[in-house]
């Protein structure tokens, strides 16, 4: 029998600047809520995901949550930090170039969040591998619907993230597999059987983004 993994591949550790977690924090609440596969994205850092994954006992997908001249792209799977400030079509061929897979988060939303527009999406979707069609942190359930109807629309594998800044949200919204080979492709494949397990994080959680962007202004973390 397949076993199946919970995960959530949209997450922060301290290497984002709008976020207080650390790396042995992360872990040691990922496992409390039963999560067994997750990618750390943080905004244009890659090395909170790879402490995250010399720690943790569960799967851990190096990713980066990457700013572009339009927008975020994420890049999960990678093996090198990808430079912010390229152009979004740019960012994604240079996700690629490592064999590394673009999943496009919390698309539509706007609010600030720095997300892509659906021109955008479209620009780079012949490098998109997969989509965000829920994330917990999106207040506007419109803007998901949004999203999930471009992913089923365009025949992307879709996901639901937590897109965690902070320990409590991790493990109300998560996506349950297959268990996979461990390389790009097995993880899209697995996907295509993925149950989305969905439930809004609430607009608080965006409160305690500005709080800890304001403590990073005077606090200065490993």
């Amino acid at each position: 029998m397949t076993e199946w993994l919970r995960g959530d591949f949209h997450m922060h550790t301290h290497h984002s600047f709008d976020c207080l977690v650390s790396p042995e924090a992360l872990v040691r609440r990922a496992q409390a809520v039963g999560l067994t596969c997750i990618a750390v994205t943080d905004h244009n850092q890659l090395a909170g995901a790879l402490k995250v994954q010399t720690l943790a006992p569960f799967r851990v997908i190096p990713g980066e949550e990457v700013m572009s001249t339009a927008g975020e792209i994420t890049g999960l799977f990678l093996q090198e930090r990808v430079e912010p400030g390229m152009g979004p079509v740019e960012t994604a061929q240079a996700i690629k170039a490592q064999g590394a897979l673009v999943s496009i988060p919390h698309p539509f939303t706007g609010y600030g969040r720095s997300a892509l527009d659906k021109a955008t999406a479209e620009a780079v979707l012949p490098y998109v591998d997969l989509m965000e069609a829920f994330n917990a942190r999106t207040m506007k359930g419109t803007d998901n619907a949004a999203a999930a109807d471009f992913a089923r629309e365009h025949n992307l594998p879709v996901t639901a993230v937590s897109d965690a800044h902070t320990t409590g949200e991790l493990g109300r919204t998560y996506t349950e597999f297959p268990d996979f080979d461990g390389t790009p492709a097995g993880f899209l494949a697995a996907l295509a059987e993925a149950r989305l397990v969905c439930r809004p994080a609430g607009a608080t959680v965006h409160l305690w983004s500005t709080l800890n962007k304001l403590v990073r202004r005077f606090k200065r973390l490993p």
